[in-house]
C-alpha cells in the first residue's frame, strides 16, 4: 500500500512510502515502512535503547491507528527504536497510555532507501486500521503521509483515515 503525502505537505526528500501490513497471530501485528528518495536529507532520530516515549511524532515517526466500535488506539514507532501507544474513548478525547506494546526494529538505511519494521500488540475488538508517517526534512519542513487524507489539514485521528479492514 502506498502512503500519500497530504496535499498541503511541502515537497521534501521522500518520494515514496510503501507500507506492508500483516497479522502475525491473533494478538500481534506487523508493519513495514519502506521509503525511497534523498534519504540523507531526512532527519532520523538517534538510535537509543528503545522503550516507551512521548512526543515521537514531533520528528520523523511512523504510526498505526486502530479502531474498534467507538474507541481507537494510536501507535507511534520511532526510527530511534522508541515507541508509544495510546487509547482514546472517542475522536481526540479520553487519551491515556495504552497497555499494548510495540517493538520497532533497527532502522535500515541506504543512500536512496530506508526501511523500518515494527511489531505491535493488537488491541481487543479492533476492526479497522490506518497507517501514516511524519517526515522531517533537514531544512525543518514536515510532511504528513497516510493511506487517506479525509480532511483539509493533516489529521491521522480522523475516523475516515482508518481505511483498512482487519481480518
Amino acid at each position: 500500500m502506498t502512503l500519500q503525502p497530504h496535499p498541503t505537505s511541502p515537497l521534501g526528500p521522500v518520494e515514496q512510502i510503501v507500507a506492508h501490513f500483516e497479522r502475525v497471530n491473533r494478538f500481534r501485528l506487523r508493519a513495514r515502512f519502506e521509503l525511497r528518495g534523498a534519504i540523507s536529507q531526512v532527519v532520523w532520530p538517534a538510535s537509543v535503547l528503545g522503550g516507551r516515549a512521548d512526543d515521537l511524532w514531533r520528528t520523523t515517526c511512523f504510526e498505526a491507528f486502530l479502531a474498534g466500535d467507538a474507541a481507537y488506539w494510536e501507535f507511534n514507532f520511532s526510527p530511534s527504536q522508541q515507541w508509544a501507544s495510546y487509547s482514546f474513548d472517542a475522536y481526540r478525547s479520553g487519551q491515556r497510555q495504552a497497555a499494548e506494546v510495540a517493538s520497532p526494529a533497527q532502522l535500515e538505511l541506504e543512500e536512496h532507501y530506508a526501511e523500518l519494521e515494527v511489531t505491535f500488540e493488537r488491541p481487543p475488538g479492533v476492526s479497522h486500521l490506518g497507517l501514516s508517517a511524519v517526515i522531517e526534512s533537514a531544512d525543518g519542513a514536515m510532511s504528513y503521509w497516510a493511506l487517506a487524507h479525509p480532511s483539509a489539514k493533516p489529521d491521522f485521528h480522523h475516523p475516515d483515515s482508518f481505511v483498512l479492514d482487519l481480518p
